[in-house]
């Protein structure tokens, strides 16, 4: 018995002022992804090519914990784009023949009368083919359930960002502009030309 579960989830945050604008801070997908998601569970496969092990999730009387591969990467307007490459379920073969994830999502900075906004949307969809002790129950129910348990997905994905997101982007621009201070302060750094006392 195949069936679908779908959920999107929309976010926009105002951007403190830092330093250095915030696109800088989104050409590095490594950290958008290390701020969405606990460092401990996440394996950089390549430039733009992150495997997440998700948390696991309780679905009726399934536990089920799915690793994702996740491509992030820029665009040339600062925005940042994310989509899923392959998941697998680990632990329950016949789920993991029988399951499709599918997550896109993107984040956009603007300006707005002077100031800067994040505005994005994530949209995560599941096709599962559901075990036999399931197949007697009421697929409202079903598809409620698995409807719910993916916009909580989103939801932790969403509260991660709005919360620690600004605080990986303030940090970074700090340290940028103090790995930058001595550099300014010392002019014979900056010129290649100047005599050697």
């Amino acid at each position: 018995m195949s069936t679908c579960f779908s959920a999107s989830q929309s976010v926009e945050l105002i951007v403190p002022e830092q330093p250095i604008p915030i696109q800088h801070y989104l050409r590095q997908p490594q950290r958008l992804i290390q701020s969405l998601v606990d460092s401990s569970r996440v394996e950089q496969l390549g430039t733009d090519l992150f495997r997440l092990k998700m948390r696991p999730l309780s679905f009726l009387t399934l536990s089920i914990q799915p690793t994702v591969d996740m491509r992030v990467w820029s665009e040339a307007d600062g925005s940042i784009r994310l989509e899923s490459t392959a998941c697998e379920i680990r632990g329950i073969e016949y789920i993991n023949q029988r399951f499709g994830l599918n997550l896109v999502g993107q984040l956009t900075p603007s300006v707005e009368n002077g100031v800067t906004y994040l505005k994005g949307k994530a949209d995560l969809q599941v096709q599962v083919d559901m075990p036999p002790p399931l197949w007697l129950t009421p697929k409202p129910i079903l598809e409620a359930t698995g409807n719910g348990l993916l916009y909580s997905v989103l939801l932790t994905i969403k509260q991660r960002l709005m919360h620690q997101l600004l605080l990986d982007y303030r940090q970074w621009a700090v340290t940028q502009v103090q790995d930058a201070e001595p550099l300014m302060a010392d002019p014979a750094l900056l010129s290649s030309n100047s005599p050697i006392a």
